[in-house]
Parts: C-alpha cells; sequence; structure tokens
C-alpha cells in the first residue's frame, strides 16, 4: 500500500468514480463504483440511514404524487400538504426494482384526503395502506424484501 501515495490526489468525487477493492467472495482485487458503493450503504444501514423528506403540495382533487428517493433504498418521509380536502389522491410507494428490505415510508397531511390509493409500483401487495386520510392524519408502511411487498407499521 505504500504506492497508494504516489497517486495524484483527488478533490472532488462522482458517482462514475471507482475504488479498489479486494472481494472476499471472488477471492481477488475488483474495483467498484462510489455509486454501487453508496447503494450498498445505504442497504445495510435500512431505515437506521434516517428519511430523506419530500413534500408536495397538491392543487387539486385526484392528485398523484410519486416517492422517488435520490438513492435507491432510502426511506422517505412525505410532508402531503394539500391546498384543501379532497376526494381523492394516489401516492404511488418507490418501484420495487429499487426497494430494500426495511425501507419504510412515513406520510403525514395537513387536510384530509377522502379517497386514498397506495400504489405499490410493482410490489408483489401493499398491506394495511390506508384508504383514507384524516386532516393531520398519517401512516407508516415498511418493505419486506423476501416478499416484495410492504406492510403497514403501526
Amino acid at each position: 500500500m505504500t504506492d497508494i501515495n504516489q497517486l495524484t490526489a483527488q478533490d472532488t468525487l462522482s458517482a462514475s468514480d471507482l475504488l479498489p477493492i479486494w472481494s472476499g467472495e471472488n477471492g481477488d482485487t475488483r474495483r467498484v463504483s462510489l455509486g454501487t458503493l453508496l447503494t450498498w450503504l445505504v442497504s445495510q444501514l435500512g431505515s437506521a440511514a434516517g428519511m430523506i423528506t419530500q413534500y408536495a403540495a397538491p392543487g387539486a382533487t385526484g392528485f398523484s404524487v410519486s416517492l422517488a428517493p435520490p438513492v435507491n433504498g432510502t426511506s422517505v418521509f412525505l410532508l402531503l400538504t394539500p391546498l384543501a380536502v379532497y376526494a381523492a389522491g394516489t401516492i404511488v410507494l418507490p418501484a420495487q426494482s429499487t426497494c430494500i428490505d426495511g425501507q419504510e415510508v412515513l406520510c403525514t397531511t395537513t387536510q384530509a384526503v377522502t379517497a386514498l390509493t397506495v400504489g405499490g409500483n410493482g410490489a408483489v401487495a401493499v398491506n394495511g395502506a390506508p384508504t383514507t386520510l384524516t386532516t393531520n392524519g398519517s401512516f407508516r408502511l415498511r418493505y419486506d424484501g423476501i416478499s416484495r411487498s410492504w406492510f403497514s407499521v403501526t
């Protein structure tokens, strides 16, 4: 490892930059991108890594809000602030192909939504999702990687 001091220093990083690793599974040296390393770290940390906050302020009934964490597998805290009480709305969960075991979605709203749909976005099932939200109501779902489904957490 004395050779590492002879390398050119890098002051800024991008997701495509590569790092050397020793692969215990393959028994040799490999390379990994910072983006891949970040995705792996988030998967290992799960919901303990914290939640990113996503904001949505729907302006009409029939709204649809898609949850899209900036890093796959990150838990999301959705602050839903509709402009009024709405008859219908949809919340689309993160794409199943990007979800990790233990990922969570926490949603809170400042206004009621009479008919709420929570879309699984490829998940096998969304178990226990509410069909309505009251003013200042909330719900929490947790993803299970084995069943590829979301489950209500109380």
